[in-house]
């Protein structure tokens, strides 16, 4: 303990004695020390400078650090000591607190609170990319030179290990929200600002390729210009909290009914930071969603939820509701979205985020409208927020509704297996009071009830039906098989390929290589079902559509393409073929 000493002779007898007293001892340190000076001990350190000649000749209180060190500040708050020793008034040192921030922590190490069981979570955090890639001129590589710009950089997570990490940070978020289901997470803001995440967001965004936004910046150009520098910009105005959205294109595409579907097309900067934000908001509501739910899901399908459809109807569920929502991402109620995400998410950075890219505006025609309802279809963050926001479906249903009917839900397509027609009516009731609790309206002309064996509903894209066996005598079972859209859409995507425009510009091998790549992938989703004749009817259709085109690169007018190019000429070509790829669910996946 350090403090102030204040001389002996101050401490010496007082009134008439202490003047003379005091004249005598400061006229004895003049003697013994002429360039000195008596008085009171400011200083501190080893305890020697400043003070008299007389206080040299006794041990200093203050003595240095040390094994033998002895604090004389302890004896007198005992009691103890001499009087002789002078006063010593302790001084209470200031504790400067360090500058350098910690690491955001996803919860506490100890006891019960919001964030518990996150308190082991590490991950590295992105560093302050303001003050860095510059140099000074004494060599310092944290400080940049006078007048000259620093440009942010990223951390030193690369895309190579961010998989990993953000696997892990997805699991430690999911197993948390499991274990209490009420639980609130408070600070996600920052976990999706860091390093891996974003390069992850990057990778998922460029896997998912996609078109320009408003500010027509595209995927190539960004990996020309450098990937670092736009997510080290990101990252740092996410952190300064000047991120702010640009307005999504306004892009429509023809719906197989003839009328056009309005999609939102965000910028890639946009794209990135929504991505991010799903990373981190996902699995929190996965532990929530519910086993009916397939739609836009890790680890689920629409396959799955076609299974579910057929495993259900030999059981006896043989009515089924079809329902469709109308307009449903256009007429979202976007106050009891935010709402909902509030239940779990606290961060009012992320939820300031959500809002602001539902309310960024659409670009059409040259005029900006704003969004004051729905979310803007082709966002990257709008199927998670469209799979929220019918939960509470899902919820009900499981809870009140179980003994109606089976609920098959993917995005805001959903059906709804039944017993018989009266309990198939019920359903229709429940349906449509649940969906005007929620502020949506029900399309009345594709809402409708049908018995599964005598009309079939189109479900994702398959017609699904009720079929007597062959095998087994007075069963019946599910089929399904590729609906007439589908079927019509495919035709027209093989004609595009095939076009005789091309017959000329486009060699044979790349033409080839486009059909090989849209039937592998059309084949993939249809061929866990009964399309063996719709797979053959397409691949008639493709060994006819390349027989006109090499009719006509020959130059042939006259005569018929199918007689002078026959199926064994078909069969010889390098093309991925459709018949003879049908695999049943459970091994669709084999090989």
């Amino acid at each position: 303990m350090k403090g102030i000493l204040l001389p002996r002779y101050i401490t010496k007898p007082k009134g008439e004695e202490a003047e003379p007293h005091m004249r005598r001892a400061k006229a004895k340190d003049r003697a013994k020390n002429p360039g000195g000076s008596a008085g009171l001990l400011r200083g501190t350190g080893n305890g020697t400078r400043g003070r008299s000649a007389t206080e040299l000749e006794r041990p200093s209180p203050v003595a240095p650090w040390g094994a033998n060190r002895v604090d004389k500040a302890e004896p007198k708050r005992r009691g103890a000591g001499r009087e002789s020793e002078g006063f010593i008034v302790p001084r209470t040192a200031r504790r400067v607190q360090p500058c350098v921030g910690k690491e955001p922590c996803l919860g506490r190490a100890s006891g019960r609170g919001k964030d518990e069981g996150l308190a082991k979570a590490s991950f590295p955090r992105a560093r302050s990319a303001v003050t860095r890639g510059a140099t000074t001129e004494t060599g310092n590589p944290h400080r940049p030179k006078a007048g000259v710009e620093a440009k942010p950089r990223l951390g030193k997570i690369g895309p190579s290990d961010s998989r990993e990490k953000v696997r892990e940070l997805q699991e430690k978020l999911r197993t948390t929200a499991k274990r209490d289901g009420k639980r609130q997470f408070p600070r996600l803001y920052d976990r999706m600002q860091g390093s891996h995440v974003l390069w992850e967001a990057w990778r998922r965004v460029r896997a998912n390729r996609g078109a320009a936004g408003v500010d027509g910046e595209t995927l190539q150009a960004i990996e020309r210009a450098g990937v670092d520098g736009l997510l080290a910009e990101i990252q740092e105005s996410l952190r300064r909290g000047t991120y702010r959205p640009q307005p999504v294109r306004r892009q429509y595409i023809p719906k197989p009914d003839g009328r056009q579907r309005p999609l939102g097309i965000p910028t890639v900067r946009d794209r990135v930071v929504q991505m991010a934000a799903k990373l981190v908001m996902e699995p929190i509501f996965e532990a929530d969603f519910r086993p009916c739910s397939y739609g836009f899901r890790p680890g689920r399908s629409a396959i799955q939820a076609l299974e579910k459809l057929r495993e259900s109807a030999p059981k006896g569920y043989e009515w089924a509701l079809e329902v469709d929502i109308e307009k449903y991402f256009d007429t979202m109620d976007q106050n009891r979205l935010i709402k909902r995400v509030e239940r779990r998410v606290t961060d009012r950075r992320v939820l300031k985020l959500i809002r602001q890219w539902l309310r960024a505006g659409v670009l059409e025609g040259g005029e900006i409208r704003e969004t004051l309802v729905g979310s803007p279809q082709g966002g990257v963050i709008s199927p998670l927020l469209a799979n929220i926001y019918l939960h509470e479906l899902d919820r009900i249903w499981e809870v009140k509704c179980g003994e109606v009917g089976i609920l098959v839900r993917y995005a805001d397509d959903l059906v709804v297996a039944c017993w018989d027609e009266a309990r198939a009516q019920e359903a229709l009731r429940r349906v449509r009071k649940v969906m005007d609790w929620l502020g949506l309206k029900l399309h009345p002309e594709k809402t409708r009830i049908v018995h599964l064996r005598r009309k079939g509903i189109d479900f994702l894209g398959c017609h699904v039906r009720m079929g007597a066996s062959r095998r087994h005598k007075g069963r019946w079972f599910l089929y399904r098989w590729p609906s007439q859209k589908a079927m019509k859409k495919v035709r027209e995507r093989i004609r595009d390929i095939t076009s005789v425009r091309h017959s000329g510009r486009v060699k044979r091998d790349e033409v080839l290589a486009g059909l090989s790549t849209l039937l592998r992938g059309w084949g993939e989703y249809y061929r866990t079902g009964n399309a063996t004749r719709h797979f053959c009817a397409i691949d008639r259709y493709v060994w006819r559509r390349l027989a006109i085109l090499e009719h006509r690169r020959r130059g042939w007018n006259q005569g018929r393409a199918r007689e002078r190019f026959h199926y064994t000429w078909y069969a010889g070509l390098p093309l991925y073929r459709l018949p003879g790829t049908i695999r049943y669910p459970g091994f669709a996946h084999a090989g």
